[in-house]
């Protein structure tokens, strides 16, 4: 079976005034079906390029990437984006806005609100659904954005540090959040982040990132099991995993020779 992404030998150059930027150089990563991945590394490292390229919104100068099998040519409804900012429509209700992708599926207006219902209770948000996006703090405006993202019903869910603008504890609530989702649903997800401790708390692979061009140096495997826990944060093993994605992120060339599976 095809891994559900499949980035191969890609290359991303932009054109700028002051001459050719090389933002991934010859990068290639699967990912497999239901698998719980994240990027981190420093700014400048093309994480959210490596993101943009597997949801369609931007084409590689090089290589290609595959979803599902297939090669990307564009956007799609098997891809859920989920960006920093909410991106949500203010004048419409967490509900409405969680409907929105599926008033252009063509469901009935009974099947919308069900469907949104279901996945404003999933992140808890089941009782504000008639509630205004000024009426809701930052991390529940973020659980909306994700409701909408799960409720279009897509393979895959491409999150670009979706928790970056969060307080410390909405933030850890967020992940926990997210991860009993996940578990629920077994979505394929793609997590760009900066944060090292989001990055190992979450995945099962991290994937590190090396910028200038940016290359993958490093992937590290996450053996803890599901569902994670605060105890887990504080063991060894957490703090062994966290060590090596650490030096990845901040001494790329002591891990170049470290390179997993799959890059």
């Amino acid at each position: 079976m095809a891994p559900m992404i499949s980035i191969q030998a890609v290359t991303k150059v932009y054109q700028s005034s002051r001459g050719d930027v090389t933002s991934l150089d010859d990068v290639s990563l699967d990912v497999d079906r239901g698998e719980f991945v994240t990027l981190v590394g420093p700014s400048g490292c093309g994480k959210s390029t490596m993101l943009n390229l597997v949801a369609g919104l931007l084409e590689p100068t090089s290589g290609q990437v595959l979803v599902n099998g297939a090669p990307v040519s564009g956007p799609g409804p098997d891809r859920g984006v989920i960006f920093q900012q909410y991106a949500l429509f203010p004048w419409l209700t967490a509900r409405k806005n969680v409907e929105f992708g599926l008033r252009l599926q063509g469901l009935s207006k009974r099947e919308r609100r069900e469907r949104a219902q279901h996945y404003l209770e999933l992140v808890g948000l089941g009782r504000f659904g008639s509630a205004l996006p000024k009426e809701l703090s930052g991390g529940m405006k973020q659980r909306c954005a994700i409701a909408r993202a799960y409720a279009v019903n897509p393979s895959l869910l491409l999150m670009d540090e979706p928790f970056g603008a969060l307080d410390a504890l909405t933030r850890v609530q967020m992940q926990d959040d997210l991860l009993a989702t996940w578990q629920q649903e077994r979505r394929t997800v793609l997590f760009i982040t900066h944060d090292v401790d989001e990055a190992v708390y979450l995945a099962g692979r991290v994937v590190v990132m090396s910028p200038h061009p940016g290359r993958i140096s490093d992937i590290v495997d996450v053996p803890l099991p599901y569902p994670r826990t605060e105890d887990m944060r504080l063991s060894p093993q957490f703090a062994e995993i966290r060590g090596r994605v650490w030096r990845g992120v901040h001494h790329p060339s002591a891990t170049s020779n470290l390179r997993g599976d799959g890059a």
